[in-house]
């Protein structure tokens, strides 16, 4: 009987193995999406630290990776201070394009915004992030003193 026993568990183990191999060999292919794909190459903008009144403007590059065009149907920012600009046309397959964002640089102090554009995609949604920190701008002088005398 115990032979019978470790025959079967030699037996089990034997076919374990080869199933496991014929798994671990089987090339896995991906998936092929279709329909359009927004492929960005940062989600992220750092201001980094600027001076008030400076450039107001940032872009966020992204591609269709997808295989039909991509529309942006909407791009709303997060408050008034942020204003995105975006294609109104379709952006082909293999195309690429940018989102232009304006954060309102008057506004002294740190900032963490969002923009959420809306496309035709499966998942709809996506979330860009600005931020950075806007330090107040040097005070100008006062007009210089008349002179009073001299020359």
């Amino acid at each position: 009987m115990k032979k019978l026993f470790s025959l079967l568990f030699i037996l089990a183990m034997i076919t374990g193995v080869s199933f496991a191999q014929e798994l671990e060999a089987a090339p896995e292919t991906p998936e092929a999406v279709s329909g359009p794909v927004m492929q960005f190459e940062s989600t992220e903008v750092d201001y980094g630290e600027i001076e008030q009144h400076s450039d107001p403007y940032r872009f966020f590059a992204f591609t269709n990776a997808g295989t039909e065009p991509l529309v942006i149907q909407a791009a709303k920012g997060s408050c008034g201070c942020t204003v995105p600009t975006y294609p109104k046309e379709p952006i082909l397959p293999g195309e690429s394009a940018e989102i232009k964002v304006r954060y309102d640089t008057k506004r002294i102090g740190n900032f963490t915004k969002t923009v959420t554009l809306t496309t035709n995609e499966a998942t709809p949604k996506h979330v860009l992030r600005i931020k950075g920190k806007v330090n107040a701008a040097p005070e100008e002088p006062e007009a210089v003193p008349a002179s009073t005398g001299g020359f």
